[in-house]
């Protein structure tokens, strides 16, 4: 009798401390960003010429590795009278936890003029293994794909830093994991077709990795508020610069108080 109640015991003992360690296995961010529905539309501009439109959408939850997780989709599509210039249909899709914010499968298809590229990686943070389309790769705990470590840049704490300060990601792409150091350059009040709003302006620096693949080219103005928005990006090229700029927002997590007008 005494026996077995001691068997019990220690089972109801191990049970609790291996659910307490998964309870704890990943991290919990405070997200007051964005949440489903949310839907981002921007035109893509060549100095006063609007070569295409692009979306950033969150349509949904998805069950990943026994975790919620968000799906996001980001789609640049030049437009019917730029296509005879350079033609585009790019896609990216990830799957963001929920919870800790980092990615469990992210896809890229690419259709640039005559290039093409198709790359899929399915993130097994518990095991700390990228498995994609090219190999199986070691990868740090929570490390991001370019998608989801642009809406987890969206829930950082920017307040605390002077400008020039930098918040140090870290970003797997293709076979590598690269340093994303966010640099905080300051505020700026913007007017676009969404609005006019008070921003602030970061500065994502990466080797290589999709969106942010010119190193230190790329300028992001989000909301000065919870939401984070992008307003605004400047990406600079050889000759002049791309902008990208808000035309339409729907399904926010509430009102952006930077909309000045």
């Amino acid at each position: 009798m005494f026996k077995n109640t001691l068997v019990i015991l220690l089972l109801f003992m191990f049970s609790f401390l291996v659910n307490s360690q998964n309870k704890n296995e990943f991290r919990k961010v405070d997200n007051k960003a964005f949440k489903v529905g949310e839907k981002l539309t921007f035109d893509v501009k060549y100095g006063f010429v609007t070569a295409g439109i692009a979306t950033m959408a969150i349509p949904g939850i998805k069950k990943i590795s026994g975790r919620d997780a968000y799906n996001i989709t980001f789609d640049v599509n030049s437009v019917p009278s730029f296509d005879w210039i350079y033609k585009v249909r790019d896609h990216y899709e990830t799957y963001m936890d929920a919870d800790g914010l980092f990615p469990w499968r992210f896809e890229q298809h690419i259709r640039e003029g005559s290039y093409s590229r198709d790359f899929s990686a399915f993130f097994d943070q518990r095991d700390g293994k990228a498995k994609t389309t090219e190999g199986e790769y070691k990868i740090p705990k929570n490390v991001n794909d370019i998608v989801s470590a642009f809406y987890y840049a969206r829930t950082l704490n920017f307040s605390k830093l002077n400008v020039g300060g930098t918040i140090r990601l870290e970003n797997f792409y293709k076979d590598s994991v690269y340093t994303l150091d966010v640099k905080y350059l300051g505020k700026e009040q913007v007017t676009v077709a969404a609005g006019t709003f008070n921003c602030i302006i970061v500065e994502p620096i990466i080797i290589k990795g999709g969106l942010f693949k010119s190193e230190g080219s790329i300028y992001v103005w989000l909301s000065d508020d919870n939401l984070r928005i992008p307003v605004k990006v400047k990406t600079k090229i050889i000759i002049g610069s791309i902008d990208a700029v808000l035309t339409a927002y729907e399904g926010l997590n509430g009102y952006p108080s930077s909309k000045v007008k």
